[in-house]
């Protein structure tokens, strides 16, 4: 029979168990290295997008910049000459586009601030009540979100056609000297081209601000109503902060489709006659017949930089309310 003291005797220091007992735990939070495998993969998970990222956007972003300061016809790299400031003194006093085309833009801007985004806020709320068909009414809403902004214009170039569209049909002009030519009047054709954006832009906030509003928490709403608050107290002190990292979202995106806006133009008249917008500038000098390397890249530039300071001065101030 196994005695007590037996049991409590220590093992041996040279045996298995007396070596067992003496190793010390691993410590905890210990790193494993990686392997020189692990290390390829890792390279080529941050190298290829990175490359990508420097072909088709920092270096193109730097060569506009130099582009900017000469003159080139684009043909023979030989014939680069340097212009100093000339294409900037070109842009801003003596082209006559370009303040109509900062008029055009902030336009944009403010018509899908004003218009199109609360549009698409509207939308969303609506949908989100659960009301009967609200899957297949957020289908038909994001349809034109998906189409190109180019298709975007030849939908509405047909919608807006002088003879046999569909507005002045609706309207009983259409074949009649009072049809009026909604793309070709200068006077109408901007406020034309920004209803053909509002469709797509208010499609693109509501599934934005739908996906938001699945994500406020329902307690909260419980909490103000039972405070008291009505539907649309409920909304705008609690529900619309609650969404303010997709707030954000929506003010970038909706800055940055103002300054991009060239497609519908393009394909309305190339940008010209009322519709002269920063961006087309940019594709009329870079490619169009009157070809000029050094001011198409001096439009770019200012594009990039009037795109950047809102933006950055927004979320500057956002993210340091946020910090506080």
């Amino acid at each position: 029979m196994t005695t007590p003291t037996e049991l409590s005797e220590p093992a041996a220091p040279g045996s298995r168990a007396g070596h067992t007992a003496a190793a010390r735990p691993r410590k905890p939070g210990r790193v494993r290295r990686l392997s020189k495998r692990d290390k390829v993969v890792l390279g080529i998970m941050v190298g290829i997008p990175t490359l990508v990222q420097l072909a088709f956007v920092w270096i193109p972003t730097l060569l506009s910049v130099l582009l900017s300061f000469t003159r080139w016809n684009g043909l023979a790299l030989s014939d680069i000459r340097a212009a100093g400031l000339a294409n900037y003194s070109y842009v801003f006093t003596d082209n006559p586009a370009f303040w109509p085309a900062v008029q055009h833009n902030i336009l944009w801007l403010l018509f899908l601030a004003v218009i199109a985004t609360p549009l698409g806020l509207l939308l969303a709320v609506l949908l989100d009540q659960q009301i009967r068909g609200s899957k297949i009414y957020q289908s038909i809403f994001f349809v034109p979100v998906m189409l190109s902004l180019a298709l975007v214009g030849i939908i509405w170039q047909l919608f807006y056609q002088k003879d046999n569209g569909l507005l002045n049909f609706l309207l009983g002009t259409a074949g009649t000297p009072q049809a009026v030519d909604w793309f070709g009047n200068s006077s109408v054709n901007i406020w034309a081209a920004l209803v053909a954006a509002t469709w797509r832009h208010a499609g693109y906030v509501m599934i934005l601000y739908l996906a938001g509003l699945k994500g406020v928490d329902a307690s909260l709403k419980e909490a103000a109503s039972l405070d008291g608050a009505n539907a649309t107290q409920t909304f705008f002190r609690i529900v619309f902060p609650a969404m303010a990292p997709i707030n954000i979202v929506i003010v970038v995106i909706t800055i940055i489709e103002s300054l991009r806006a060239f497609d519908v133009v393009w394909v309305i008249n190339k940008g010209t006659n009322g519709l002269e917008l920063i961006s087309a500038l940019v594709i009329t000098y870079l490619i169009g017949e009157g070809q000029s390397i050094g001011i198409g890249s001096a439009f770019a530039v200012i594009l990039l930089v009037i795109s950047l300071v809102p933006i950055t001065i927004y979320l500057s101030r956002t993210f340091r309310k946020e910090k506080f």
